[in-house]
């Protein structure tokens, strides 16, 4: 079994709906064990991007899935709950998004799979729901930064 960090945000309908929904799903996968859910974040669109407000929460799961498997769950879960992706890409307002944040302390390079994902230090809107569920003493596997406490963000309002 694995622990591991997922991210989940919503900017479009009932967004706190789609969050529940989305944890409620991850909950019904086979081989994964929702242990914690944080609270609710309510952030501004990544580069204040002219998007509805997001509300965003992490979760602490134990997997006997491998990396991709569970990827491929979260991805068939936001398929499920209506997100679609635009044909180049690009960033867009969406219902669901569930990203893989940490697998264990695996470090994966592969094509579609990030791990840690590449994003997780400079985004204050996935390192404060993290720091919520995150097990005491959790680092980043690469820079052994610290992710179980997270300075508070103006950017990042609890909801």
């Amino acid at each position: 079994m694995v622990t591991a960090y997922l991210a989940l945000g919503s900017n479009l309908g009932d967004r706190r709906a789609f969050l529940h929904a989305a944890a409620a799903a991850l909950g019904r996968v086979a081989g994964v064990h929702v242990l914690a859910q944080s609270g609710i974040y309510e952030t501004v669109p990544e580069g204040n991007a002219a998007e509805p407000l997001y509300l965003n929460a992490a979760l602490r799961v134990e997997t006997s899935l491998g990396a991709r498997q569970l990827l491929d769950a979260c991805l068939g879960i936001e398929h499920v709950l209506g997100r679609v992706r635009s044909a180049d890409g690009a960033k867009c307002a969406r219902v669901i998004d569930i990203d893989l944040l940490l697998f264990g302390e695996q470090t994966i390079a592969e094509s579609g799979l990030q791990v840690p994902h590449p994003a997780l230090l400079r985004r204050p809107f996935v390192r404060v729901p993290l720091a919520d569920v995150a097990t005491p003493g959790l680092c980043h596997p690469q820079t052994h930064e610290p992710l179980d406490k997270c300075e508070p963000d103006p950017s990042v309002r609890r909801c």
